[in-house]
């Protein structure tokens, strides 16, 4: 391990824009098959799942991983292998994403099929949280291609089982943006409010500008890819006056073909203009890199300096859900490492 590697390593750190469906390796799908398939998948089989070009291309992979969680102690499995391995690369707290709109369709939009499958990610949660000390929200997540009343559902689902569950902080819309913007959820984003969740939203990955000024629009308080906010001065200067997180990935965004390379990438760009700026893997099975890899390639392909790795771990903290006092510590901490 190099010197800057071990410094990435050391520096605690929040993921706020990973999926619990796309952090599963190869490996576990292995696992998983073993379970299901009469005739389960080799590791050359599951790898080569995992190679796509295109956006299109990678959302018939994670629908074609996604279809080996079927049980409840699948998605522990899965879960618990993601949480070990934030552990080793120094993330101290990650805001995960679960794709209830998922779990609807594949089991016939049953009302009884989130309950059993959330228990056994909590049991992973607190598991990790005594084990690694790894701290973890969850955030629900609509698929926005769906349907209005589908994504309904999912928000609706995690107000209810926020009531005994204060680990379901959020919710999400992801999927294709270029077949539905943000503009329909704007009730069932003001009622998931009001419940006391916090909203993020998926814009601006493959969709320009308008898409990011439609999710602030239904009042999202963080963005995820956030891909063309330099195409427009407006939104710039609209997302710094207000300091709006943005959830960049960047290597998700190369390797789904929307953005030509790490060093092309907005990230520095927008770091300097002095945005709300965090890095995050969004699926790091998928995209062959996790957070400690992006921080690494920020490092050598974008020149961040080590106190502008140090800055952007802080970011990660501050835009994070987590209480004031639990922020504070974490902050400290940071600044202690060398």
């Amino acid at each position: 391990m190099t010197d800057i590697e071990d410094f990435i390593r050391r520096l605690p750190k929040a993921e706020l824009h990973l999926h619990l469906e796309g952090a599963i390796l190869p490996a576990t799908l292995v696992e998983l098959s073993a379970r299901h398939d009469a005739r389960p998948l080799t590791i050359a089989d599951a790898e080569a799942l995992y190679q796509f070009t295109d956006f299109t291309g990678f959302l018939n992979a994670f629908k074609a991983v996604t279809a080996q969680l079927i049980g409840p102690e699948d998605y522990e499995l899965a879960a618990w292998r993601m949480m070990e391995h934030l552990a080793a690369q120094g993330v101290v707290h990650a805001e995960v994403y679960i794709s209830v709109g998922v779990i609807y369709r594949w089991r016939d939009h049953d009302p009884a099929a989130v309950e059993p499958i959330f228990a056994a990610l909590e049991r992973a949660r607190e598991r990790a949280a005594h084990e690694l000390g790894l701290s973890i929200y969850w955030i629900f997540d609509a698929v926005r291609h769906f349907s209005v009343e589908e994504a309904e559902r999912v928000f609706r689902k995690a107000a209810e089982l926020r009531l005994a569950h204060p680990s379901i902080i959020g919710i999400g819309l992801g999927g294709d943006e270029r077949r539905t913007g943000s503009a329909p959820f704007h009730a069932p984003y003001a009622q998931a409010r009001e419940a006391g969740l916090r909203l993020t939203n998926h814009a601006g990955e493959t969709t320009g500008p308008e898409a990011i000024w439609e999710a602030l629009a239904i009042g999202s308080e963080r963005i995820g890819h956030a891909l063309s906010v330099p195409q427009d001065e407006k939104l710039v200067q609209e997302l710094k006056a207000r300091s709006i997180p943005l959830e960049l990935c960047p290597t998700s965004n190369l390797r789904t073909g929307v953005c030509p390379s790490f060093a092309a990438h907005p990230l520095r760009r927008l770091f300097d203009l002095g945005l709300m700026v965090t890095l995050n893997s969004d699926d790091p099975a998928f995209f062959g890199s996790d957070l400690a890899n992006e921080y690494l390639l920020a490092h050598t392909e974008q020149g961040f300096t080590r106190d502008e790795l140090r800055q952007l771990a802080a970011n990660s903290i501050r835009s994070s859900f987590l209480p004031d006092e639990t922020k504070s510590s974490w902050l400290a901490r940071i600044g202690l490492i060398e």
